[in-house]
């Protein structure tokens, strides 16, 4: 293909922080009418390069070419008026807004919002994101925000269309509908780069991927032509190891158990727990499936402690209620927890790993790293060799022997927090979405990580939005939405079709519509 036939072409980009390379001389074409994938572990430098895109980043050297002439794209608003719109993973809505008055920000202030949500109405009908413009965001689902944040792009008229892990909030009948949205756009000539570490996605709505891998392009394909197996394997140059199940111990006594458990919103914008029962017993995995923003970061701050409840039989640990008590006094009976936020929460970016080791451990774990009992001096060197057996544990790459949290990739960050719990031989240990935005490499060792913990005898309690991952690690599968939890089926026995429906709200129903779904 010449450059002319290109809508987008970069050559040889190049972004240094430092001395580090991030892209490091990347080639890539991104033709009229095609989906085309970025494909690349965490810290391969997509992230980087769809900045430079997107003009959030300056490139060190290189160009970028639109349709064959060398443009600059200095900010996000001159991508948009060269005709490259983005949708990031993170969403950037008020909540207190209506859809209309989000949509209104980044278009032309003389433009009435009448007329916005006039347009923006039309426009989602005829791309299938059906949308009451008129809707605050806060009474909205995560899929339909979703649709905002694509409406809104859509309504600027991009040519090319960045999307990062558009799929990682939606449930399953969500995730098709937003296919048949691409598949319309593609077929009016739009282009989109698509950014996802679910790989069977990838293959079936992409017509070409680009491989990065420490910031260089390391391949392309025919993704259709490839299996998960295979673009793995050129996404982290070696085979990814499969997460094995098999041999789990017989389920033991319940050590996790919620009784009745009620907890009220605490801010206009969360979720109020509604009669949240569950039981964990030892050997089990229990995943919780669910769209974002359905309780599950109430429910782990309620099991682990971070908010104790008002009463105490209401969460139960290894037979005694806990309710009552805080993060450190569930962690002194053998609990471990890894929350949802990487920065900040579960860890410290600013401080070396060994320093977020500490502030991790209960007192009385501690003292291992304690010269003189719990107010005595720490021993670091009993530290450093404990961060560094857990390093080397999960396969966490840095760049010295103890850097900062916030120098580490996400992946290897989240390697990192989950195998210091795991360090600790918890007899519970309860993760809310253990793999999020994370590579096939690290998820396979994390995932396996988590099941062997339940061979040992421990219970796990996963809660967590992707669905191959669930059908990858639970033995026993419940559903949240709106704050109420479906009862825990077998795994074996589940279906997407039927975690979909729970996860769409027809609790108790599953069954019944999945059956007149079949007929």
């Amino acid at each position: 293909m010449s450059r002319s036939d290109a809508l987008l072409s970069v050559r040889k980009l190049t972004k240094l922080f430092g001395s580090f390379a991030a892209c490091d001389g990347i080639d890539l074409e991104i033709r009229p009418g095609e989906i085309h994938a970025l494909l690349g572990e965490n810290g391969a430098g997509k992230s980087t390069l769809v900045k430079m895109l997107f003009g959030v980043l300056a490139p060190t050297s290189g160009q970028i070419l639109w349709k064959g002439e060398p443009v600059r794209i200095a900010s996000p608003g001159a991508a948009r008026r060269t005709g490259i719109g983005m949708v990031f993973q993170h969403f950037s809505l008020f909540e207190a807004l209506t859809v209309a008055e989000n949509i209104a920000l980044s278009l032309d202030p003389r433009i009435s919002l009448a007329k916005i949500a006039e347009e923006a109405a039309v426009l989602s009908r005829n791309y299938g994101l059906p949308l009451d413009p008129k809707a605050h965001v806060a009474d909205l689902s995560v899929g339909e925000r979703q649709r905002i944040e694509i409406v809104r792009t859509l309504l600027q008229n991009p040519e090319l269309i960045i999307l990062d892990e558009p799929t990682s909030v939606l449930t399953p009948q969500e995730a098709d509908r937003l296919f048949e949205t691409l598949a319309k756009l593609k077929a009016e000539g739009r282009s989109v780069l698509y950014i996802s570490h679910r790989l069977e996605e990838v293959q079936r709505i992409c017509d070409r991927a680009t491989v990065l891998r420490h910031g260089k392009v390391t391949g392309a394909c025919d993704p259709r032509a490839e299996t998960p197996a295979s673009l793995a394997r050129m996404m982290v140059g070696s085979e990814v190891a499969n997460v094995t199940a098999a041999g789990t111990n017989a389920k033991g006594g319940v050590l996790l158990e919620a009784r009745n458990l009620n907890v009220a919103a605490r801010t206009p914008f969360a979720t109020a727990l509604k009669n949240i029962c569950l039981t964990v017993r030892s050997g089990e995995v229990l995943a919780i499936a669910g769209v974002a923003g359905n309780g599950q970061s109430e429910l782990f701050d309620a099991l682990s402690g971070e908010y104790p409840v008002a009463d105490a039989d209401a969460v139960r640990i290894s037979g005694k209620n806990v309710g009552t008590l805080g993060i450190t006094a569930r962690r002194l009976m053998g609990a471990g927890f890894v929350p949802e936020e990487r920065h900040g929460h579960a860890a410290v970016p600013g401080l070396p790993l060994s320093d977020n080791l500490v502030l991790a451990r209960s007192k009385s774990d501690r003292k291992v790293f304690l010269a003189g009992g719990i107010l005595g001096i720490i021993r670091y060197v009993a530290v450093r060799l404990a961060t560094k057996r857990i390093s080397a544990a999960m396969d966490v790459r840095k760049s010295g022997d103890d850097p900062p949290a916030g120098s580490l990739s996400g992946g290897n960050l989240q390697k990192f927090i989950v195998g210091r719990e795991l360090d600790r031989q918890p007899n519970v240990l309860i993760v809310n979405q253990p793999t999020w935005g994370v590579d096939a490499g690290a998820a396979s060792r994390i995932r396996q990580a988590l099941v062997d913990l339940a061979k040992s005898g421990s219970a796990v309690l996963v809660i967590s939005q992707d669905l191959d991952e669930i059908f990858e690690v639970a033995t026993e599968i419940a559903v949240i939405n709106e704050g109420q939890l479906s009862p825990a089926y077998p795994a074996q026995g589940m279906t997407r079709e039927k975690i979909g429906l729970l996860m769409g709200g027809f609790h108790g129903k599953a069954e019944e519509r999945e059956a007149a779904h079949a007929h």
